[in-house]
C-alpha cells in the first residue's frame, strides 16, 4: 500500500518520510483487523488533494527568499478538512501527509464531523522578524486560498504558528472573500472569534487522557515531559496542578529534572525570560536521551514526530507514555514497548484536545454564538473521556494495544462514510 507523493530525493529517508512510513503502518493494521479490501485501503491510504507551493519572502534587507510551503487534504468524507498549519524548517510533503492522516482518524474516533489536513512552511520562524513572517504567512494563504474556507478546509495554529498568525490568515483570506469570515481559521484571539478554552486544549486533553489511563489518584504519580513548549508545558502544569509530580523537562535548549519535583510555574517563567528550560538554577541538568530513560511512572512525549524508537524503547522505563505530539513513537519502538508492558495512549487520542475546542469554536463562529469557559471544558471532557473509554473497551475485549484499537475506530469510521456515500461517479 503506497501513497503517491513528490519527492525530488527517493533515496533519501527524512524524518517525514519516517512519519509517512509510521502512518501507513498503522493504517495497514487497522485495515487488517478490519477486512478492508484493497481499494478501500488504497483510497483511505491516497491523500484526496495535495498541493505543494511556492512561498517568495521579501526581507527587510531587500533579498528575496523563495520556502515551500505545503497543504494536504487526506479525507473529507465525514465533514470539512481541518489541521493545523506548521512553520518549520524540516517540514516536507511526507511529513504534512503523515498528519493529515493522522488527523482524519482523530476527529473521527473523538466524533467530530471533520476530514483531516494539514499544511506546513519549511522555514524557521525564529529567524524572521516580525514583519517578514506577516509576509511569509499572507503570501502562503495567498498560495493555498483556493483549498481553504469554513465549509471546506479550517486551518488552526501548529509547531511554530500561533494565534497571531491565525488572525493574519483571517484577515487575508476575508480581504479576498470582500467580507469578515471568523470560521476560515480556528485557535484565533479572542477578539476575532476564538473561543475560550482554546488556547490550551490540547494539553488539557493530554491531562485528561493521562489521568483516565492512571486508574488511581494522580498524588505523587512522577511525570517527565520532552518538549516544553506549546503544549508540554501546559500538560505539564495541568498535571502538576492535578497533583502529579513532573519531574523532569526539556525543549530544544537542554534538559532538566529535580528527584523531588520541580515547580512547573517556575520553569514556565524561566522560560519565557531566558528562552529554553536550560540553565533553570532549581534543577539538575540532564541530557535529552537521559530524560526518556529516567524511572517515572508517566512519560509524556510533546515535541515532534520520531524521537521514541527501536533504538532507544529498550530503555524507557516509564510503565505509561501520553503522546502530547503527533507520531513520536514509532512502530519498531511501539512492538519493545508492548513487549516490555509499557501502555501507550496513542496521539490520535491523547493530544485529541485541541482538534476537540476547535470544533467548538468553529461550531460558535458559525452560529455567532459563544460559550462560557466552563462550557467548553465540559464539552472537551466528555468526549475526551468517551473515546477514552470507548478505545480501552475495545482494546480489553480483543486484545488490542490501545494505539491500535484507536486507529481500528477511527480508520472504521472512515471506510464506513465512504462505503455509504458510495463512489461517484
Amino acid at each position: 500500500m503506497t501513497v503517491m507523493v513528490p519527492s525530488t530525493t527517493p533515496a533519501l529517508i527524512t524524518p517525514g518520510r519516517q512519519a509517512l512510513d509510521s502512518a501507513l503502518h498503522q493504517l495497514a493494521q487497522a485495515a487488517d483487523h478490519l477486512g478492508l479490501d484493497d481499494g478501500l485501503r488504497t483510497m483511505l491510504a491516497t491523500p484526496r488533494r495535495s498541493l505543494t507551493v511556492s512561498v517568495p519572502v521579501r526581507r527587510e534587507d531587500g533579498r528575496m527568499d523563495v520556502v515551500q510551503g505545503f497543504r494536504v487534504q487526506h479525507n473529507v468524507s465525514r465533514g470539512p478538512a481541518k489541521g493545523g498549519i506548521r512553520f518549520h524548517p524540516s517540514t516536507d510533503i511526507h511529513e504534512v501527509t503523515a498528519l493529515a492522516m493522522w488527523m482524519t482518524w482523530k476527529c473521527a474516533l473523538v466524533g467530530i464531523p471533520y476530514g483531516g489536513a494539514k499544511g506546513g512552511v519549511a522555514v524557521d520562524p525564529g529567524a524572521l522578524t516580525i514583519l517578514e513572517l506577516e509576509r511569509l504567512t499572507r503570501r502562503y494563504v495567498n498560495e493555498i486560498l483556493p483549498l481553504i474556507g469554513p465549509e471546506k478546509d479550517i486551518p488552526a495554529p501548529d509547531v511554530g504558528t500561533d494565534e497571531q498568525t491565525m488572525a493574519w490568515i483571517m484577515d487575508t483570506y476575508s480581504v479576498n472573500t470582500g467580507y469578515s469570515v471568523p470560521g476560515v481559521v480556528t485557535g484565533k484571539p479572542m477578539t476575532l472569534g476564538g473561543s475560550l478554552g482554546r488556547a490550551g486544549a490540547t494539553s488539557r486533553g493530554v491531562q485528561i487522557a493521562a489521568l483516565a489511563a492512571l486508574g488511581r489518584s494522580p498524588e505523587g504519580v512522577t511525570v517527565a515531559v520532552q518538549g516544553f513548549g506549546k503544549v508540554g508545558a501546559l500538560a505539564a502544569q495541568y498535571l502538576a496542578d492535578a497533583g502529579c509530580k513532573v519531574v523532569a523537562v526539556s525543549d530544544v535548549t537542554g534538559a532538566v529534572h529535580a528527584a523531588g519535583g520541580l515547580d512547573v510555574a517556575g520553569v514556565r517563567a524561566w522560560v519565557a525570560e531566558s528562552g529554553g528550560v536550560r540553565g533553570y538554577r532549581h534543577a539538575d541538568a540532564l541530557t535529552h536521551e537521559e530524560l526518556f530513560e529516567l524511572d517515572v511512572d508517566v512519560l509524556v512525549p510533546a515535541a515532534l514526530e520520531g524521537v521514541i524508537t527501536a533504538e532507544n524503547a529498550p530503555r524507557v522505563r516509564a510503565r505509561l507514555i501520553v503522546e502530547g505530539a503527533n507520531g513520536p513513537t514509532t512502530p519498531g519502538a511501539d512492538e519493545i514497548l508492548t513487549a516490555n508492558g509499557t501502555t501507550v495512549v496513542p496521539d490520535i487520542l491523547a493530544n485529541a484536545g485541541g482538534v476537540i475546542v476547535s470544533y467548538l469554536e468553529w461550531v460558535q463562529n458559525m452560529q455567532a454564538y459563544s460559550w462560557s469557559a466552563s462550557e467548553v471544558e465540559l464539552k472537551l471532557r466528555d468526549l475526551m473521556e468517551g473515546a477514552y473509554a470507548e478505545v480501552r473497551a475495545l482494546a480489553a475485549g480483543r486484545g488490542l494495544t490501545l494505539r491500535q484499537a484507536a486507529h481500528a475506530i477511527g480508520v472504521g469510521r472512515v471506510a464506513e462514510a465512504h462505503q455509504m456515500r458510495g463512489l461517484y461517479p
